[in-house]
């Protein structure tokens, strides 16, 4: 019951690789397996309060801009600066946190990505004026880019192999979790007269605080301990996550694996060494894609393709529900003179109104229809009534006020779609390209390649957000969920060519996927080259490769 010594093949980078002590590694995952210290999920969920951070940030600023706008009387252009200029700084910081990673080390970058989110949280509670409140939403951004992309890492590095997956998941568990009490907070503080948008933004500072206390009493991740030359603290750390002093293989393990990387590795930038690395630029380019993908959609190999399809469907169904809508839409009966020479008064529907973002729709309707209805400009201070006329001073006898959308009997077929969308979305796309991206790359190219393909998340976060408005005046909303969904199914193709299957593999082992062609085709058969797998087998508890088919004595 041995296994083979360490061997490659040529022709596809296929590998078996032998742990230093001679057992095989499906044996060091059930010797995992049966010990899960405590310890580990501490470290997770002290880390995953940097994707909390995140996910409030992106779900108060909603709530908090219905408030701003009317307290600052903020015009269009200032509410896109608040709004974007927090994405487009998680950005920058997200490009540059892999120097800081390889320079710092994991832990102090999450400290210092908490104590930029406090000071920024602070900034925003108290900003006097609308400039202060700008300076304030790029700090937070540049706290939120910087743990975006290393929170993943770090729970990656720390995790034992059997439970990777799951333990950076509770990263973007956390996410949802961040955005679902910041509603949960824009509607308490709603109701205040005054100041609600303050204490919205203020409480972010809590989980900030706490976070930056825990990783005070936390330690190093042991792989960039280890790269760093401290092999004795990496040695004692190892083992008091592990929960165990026997930890001598997977020490080992990753030891030989650094001692490799460094007797292989050449002189530059990371960026260019990964890209002048076969394995390496293949896993870049696989770890950007899901990021670009996850954004303009709205992916480990079965859960990506089911939630891919899902979440095609649920678009296609949104898609469907707005064009119902849209050939359903009420017509306007009523042309009132327009006093401000717009373009409103030239609609003929609903429809077309709503796609003005200067127009809005006035009507009254009864059980049965829509009638009285016109189509008048937006008041510029406020879009909740219009400019001038019988909409602009809404009361109980006042006919009712559309802004950007339309009475329609159809809107439930788009709350349905949104919900799956919501559904299928949040364990495929939403979580798996963070999750592939801690995997995929070597300790020495890790936190570049996190960086890269953070910074790429958010770049095409920004650019949907800016596009999103344009492209549906453009194609309808219909159109723009049509083209959503068509961008879905490129995804899922991508996905199926170019993802390989990480699960049980230790993270050193796992370069060995990208040793063949970048996309290979969705061949996951026994025969696929490049699909590496460890595992024990009934009655030779033995190692073996997927390249032949056969086991290993």
């Amino acid at each position: 019951m041995a296994c083979k010594n360490q061997e490659s093949v040529d022709d596809g980078g296929r590998s078996l690789i032998r742990s230093p002590s001679g057992a095989c590694d499906g044996d060091l995952v059930d010797q995992a397996t049966s010990s899960t210290p405590v310890f580990v999920y501490v470290l997770a969920f002290f880390s995953a309060l940097g994707g909390f951070l995140f996910g409030y940030d992106t779900g108060v600023v909603s709530g908090a801009m219905l408030l701003i706008k009317k307290e600052m009387n903020l015009n269009a252009l200032w509410q896109e600066l608040l709004v974007s200029s927090t994405v487009a700084a998680a950005a920058l910081s997200a490009l540059t946190g892999g120097f800081l990673n390889g320079w710092l080390g994991r832990r102090i970058c999450i400290l210092v990505a908490s104590a930029i989110f406090t000071a920024g949280g602070l900034l925003l509670s108290f900003a006097p004026d609308k400039g202060v409140l700008l300076v304030g939403r790029i700090i937070v951004g540049l706290g939120i880019g910087i743990a975006s992309m290393t929170v993943p890492v770090y729970i990656a590095e720390v995790s034992p192999t059997h439970l990777r997956g799951q333990l950076v998941t509770i990263n973007s568990l956390f996410i949802t979790g961040g955005q679902f009490i910041a509603s949960v907070v824009d509607g308490a503080f709603s109701y205040l007269s005054h100041d609600g948008w303050r204490y919205m933004m203020g409480l972010s500072v809590v989980p900030a605080v706490l976070q930056f206390f825990g990783f005070l009493f936390l330690p190093e991740s042991p792989r960039w301990l280890l790269q760093k030359g401290f092999s004795q603290e990496a040695s004692r750390v190892l083992s008091r996550i592990r929960g165990r002093s026997d930890v001598d293989e997977e020490f080992e393990t990753i030891k030989a694996s650094i001692d490799e990387e460094k007797d292989s590795g050449g002189d530059g930038p990371v960026i260019l060494r990964i890209l002048n690395h076969g394995p390496t630029r293949r896993a870049l380019i696989v770890g950007c894609g899901l990021q670009m993908f996850q954004q303009l959609s709205g992916i480990n190999t079965v859960i990506f393709i089911v939630a891919c399809v899902g979440t095609g469907l649920s678009l296609s169904l949104l898609a469907v529900g707005f064009l119902l809508s849209a050939q359903h839409s009420p017509s306007i009966t009523l042309h009132p003179v327009d006093l401000y020479n717009s373009s409103c008064s030239h609609y003929g529907s609903c429809e077309s109104c709503m796609l003005d973002p200067s127009c809005g729709f006035c009507y009254r309707e009864n059980t049965t229809e829509v009638y009285d209805s016109s189509c008048v400009p937006v008041d510029e201070a406020s879009s909740d009534h219009a400019a001038w006329g019988r909409c602009s001073n809404q009361t109980d006898l006042s006919p009712f006020w559309a802004y950007n959308y339309c009475p329609t009997s159809y809107s439930w077929i788009i709350l349905m779609g949104l919900i799956l969308y919501l559904a299928f979305f949040a364990p495929g796309m939403g979580t798996m390209p963070w999750t592939v991206n801690s995997e995929i790359y070597p300790l020495w190219a890790r936190s570049t390649g996190n960086a890269c393909s953070a910074g790429v998340n958010w770049i095409f976060n920004v650019l949907v957000s800016l596009t999103f408005l344009h492209v549906a005046q453009f194609l309808t909303y219909y159109g723009a969920f049509f083209l959503y969904t068509a961008l879905v199914v490129l995804g899922m193709f991508f996905i199926w060519a170019c993802l390989p299957e990480t699960k049980g593999l230790q993270l050193e082992d796992i370069e060995q996927l990208f040793n063949g062609p970048t996309c290979f085709c969705g061949d996951m058969s026994p025969n696929d080259d490049r699909h590496v797998q460890y595992a024990p087998v009934n009655n030779y508890n033995s190692c073996h490769s997927d390249n032949d088919g056969s086991d290993v004595d």
